[in-house]
């Protein structure tokens, strides 16, 4: 059998002693196949000679003229200046290092070939340092039939010795030692070119190629790579999925009297919505394996009932339910509302934070063991080492994205003994793009409640510049008159001069002084949680009529009262957080606003996600920007690390790939699963811990 260039050491090609191997190892280079999936970033057209006069600002192009004058010019930096000039024109080549000979050699008449980025000087067009080589008469004509790649490099690299080394690369690739993973089939179908041809030209493309098609990532050779990796990407969240399917889960047969009895006692019905996720989850319970399943709805379309629900038929059937929540503020909500609901009805809520501390968190933990405690609500502390479980069968976790994976599986190995697994239902109000739901989210079944219940009202938002100021605080004076409350929001808390944001402690004591007829509260991260519950429960109950706030009341916060919300610098927030933020009022019957009062000048970014905030409330729509806005690592957070550093692929760009991209990892599945494991070798060289967390 012949060996595959993924067995072949990188120290095999020549120039690649150990500190070499040792640079190449920083971009994960180990074999002489990463050299091949080691792609160019952009190209350069080195193939032709471009007229002067034709050069337009911003190209890289090759030129060749005669030097016409060549001099020192002393400014705020000393620079070698020096004129070339073809029959369609005359540019300047600008040097600030140089040396006497390079002045001398630089001299009339001489005939130049360069190659740089052409720049606006003082006089024309400039190119600073350009490559170049003195050339005879009698010189050939430039010939060269294929662009010349850049790659990404690391410190101690050149160009030309990655290009050298991919070449070296490239002479040993054959028909026989890259083993193509996708099967003909495959590939027919979804008009696939073969792996080789894909990445010679990606390495070497020809000059007459369409460059628009290459920058954009949209040439077949480039869609065939990232169709691959995607793939690979699909087919570890398959391998998770189906491995957590194989376990045992115990089975709930059917609603039962206390989900009855807990709808009975509410003051509003269901939405349609959420009765048919409810029923989705239902389906799931019955069927004797762990539900994995991701309920998205938008801020305020009730998803706790939903969960509330499904903690009614675990509990009905006997076992225990744990609700996990990223924030006291958020978890306390969890627990008023499950203890309101549920304590009528004969059952015990338990409660468990960092915060509980000696005979009461014994209490509560003597409730969890035994068993006395049928539902748990509680922080990240869930999950320590000295809490156990009597008969956890469900675990809800609200917010997932903010916990990280080893996290969530923690609560889950609290689950039931004897070879069963406890359900989970993970909640966001953070709508998922299309995109990260069908790539990150794979592994879960996914539901969306898409209805908004009776009597929400859609908020009005304002883009005000803090020139503006006293307008907006004249509207919260005369808002909070009215009996409304509002929220002040701020981004950070301390003064800091290069982010030029207000501070919350600030706001507060000049919010105070000029509305001093007004009770203000004060909440932000550092208050212990028992003042930030206290400030909260005191605002709610209508004591506090301004809340000045840093982004804790993100998630969580329900005062159906409080209908005007300002956010001070929203440019320095993500699309998500600010619907997020902007979710906290809106929750009443009076109509509400939203002022975003941003610090001018705005950057482009800025522009956008203001923009985008003013014009739409769908939660979907404001995802799917903020996508586009920031990438998917920073919207995934800690979920999977290190799952969303594509070679190739690129999320969004791709995201027309996801359709076909499952389909044939489905395939690939069912028909060659041996194809499986060298495919996630090559593109998730961790992949095992993939499929393990």
């Amino acid at each position: 059998m012949i060996d595959g260039l993924d067995t072949q050491d990188i120290r095999e090609l020549k120039g690649v002693g150990l500190a070499m191997a040792e640079k190449l190892a920083k971009l994960h280079l180990h074999t002489v196949q990463d050299l091949l999936f080691h792609l160019p970033i952009r190209y350069q057209d080195r193939t032709r000679v471009v007229p002067i006069g034709q050069l337009r600002f911003g190209d890289e192009a090759v030129i060749e003229g005669e030097v016409t004058g060549c001099e020192i010019k002393m400014g705020k930096r000393r620079s070698l200046i020096c004129r070339l000039k073809d029959p369609s024109g005359s540019l300047h080549l600008r040097f600030f290092h140089f040396s006497a000979a390079q002045k001398k050699q630089l001299e009339n008449g001489k005939r130049l070939r360069c190659f740089g980025e052409i720049r606006r000087g003082s006089t024309g067009f400039e190119i600073y340092h350009p490559e170049y080589s003195v050339i005879s008469e009698q010189e050939p004509p430039l010939e060269s039939a294929l662009l010349t790649p850049i790659y990404p490099l690391t410190e101690g690299l050149t160009q030309t010795k990655i290009r050298s080394l991919c070449d070296q690369a490239l002479e040993r690739l054959t028909d026989h030692n890259l083993q193509e993973w996708l099967p003909e089939t495959l590939r027919q179908q979804f008009s696939l070119p073969s792996l080789k041809e894909a990445i010679e030209f990606l390495h070497h493309p020809w000059r007459d190629v369409n460059l628009e098609q290459l920058k954009a990532g949209s040439h077949p050779a480039q869609y065939r790579l990232s169709f691959e990796e995607l793939m690979a990407h699909q087919l570890s969240l398959i391998g998770k999925r189906v491995q957590a399917k194989q376990d045992n889960a115990i089975l709930v047969p059917e609603a039962g009297d206390l989900s009855q009895a807990l709808l009975a006692q509410l003051p509003f019905s269901p939405t349609g919505a959420q009765q048919r996720v409810f029923g989705e989850i239902l389906k799931d319970l019955n069927t004797g394996q762990p539900m994995l399943r991701l309920v998205q709805g938008d801020v305020g379309s009730g998803k706790t009932l939903v969960a509330a629900l499904a903690a009614a038929s675990v509990v009905q059937a006997g076992f225990q339910v744990a609700i996990m929540a990223p924030t006291e503020i958020l978890a306390e909500q969890h627990y008023r509302n499950f203890t309101q609901w549920f304590e009528p009805l004969g059952l015990k809520v338990a409660w468990m934070t960092g915060k509980l501390k000696g005979k009461a968190r014994a209490k509560e933990l003597e409730d969890i063991t035994s068993g006395a405690a049928e539902i748990v609500v509680g922080t990240h502390a869930l999950f320590q080492e000295s809490i156990e479980f009597d008969r956890l069968a469900l675990a809800i976790i609200d917010e997932q994205h903010r916990f990280g994976v080893h996290q969530r599986m923690a609560l889950r190995e609290k689950g039931l003994k004897n070879g069963y697994q406890p359900h989970q239902l993970i909640m966001t109000a953070t709508p998922i793009p299309r995109t990260l739901a069908m790539s990150a989210y794979a592994d879960l079944d996914c539901s969306i409640i898409d209805e908004l219940p009776p009597g929400r009202t859609p908020v009005n938002t304002i883009v005000v510049s803090d020139q503006r100021r006293q307008e907006v605080i004249s509207r919260v004076k005369s808002a909070c008159e009215e009996g409304k409350q509002a929220y002040w929001v701020c981004t950070l808390i301390e003064e800091s001069e290069a982010l030029q944001c207000q501070a919350a402690e600030d706001a507060a004591v000049l919010l105070q002084e000029q509305l001093s007829n007004l009770a203000i509260g004060l909440v932000h991260g550092r208050l212990k949680a028992q003042e930030k519950a206290d400030i909260m429960a005191r605002f709610k109950a209508g004591e506090i009529q301004l809340l000045v706030a840093t982004t804790v009341i993100e998630v969580g916060v329900d005062v159906p009262n409080a209908s005007l919300m300002v956010i001070e610098n929203p440019e320095r927030l993500g699309l998500a957080q600010l619907h997020q933020l902007r979710g906290r009022v809106g929750r009443g019957q009076t109509a509400s606003h939203c002022v975003l009062l941003y610090k001018a000048p705005l950057g482009q970014q800025g522009k956008e996600r203001l923009s985008t905030m003013r014009e739409t409330s769908d939660g979907f729509k404001i995802a799917e920007k903020d996508l586009e806005l920031r990438g998917p690592g920073e919207l995934l957070g800690s979920r999977q690390t290190g799952l969303w550093e594509f070679k190739v692929a690129d999320l969004q760009r791709d995201k027309a790939l996801l359709d076909d991209v499952q389909k044939a990892a489905t395939w690939l599945y069912q028909h060659q699963p041996d194809h499986i494991s060298p495919l996630l070798s090559r593109w998730l060289p961790n992949h095992s811990q993939y499929l393990n967390v």
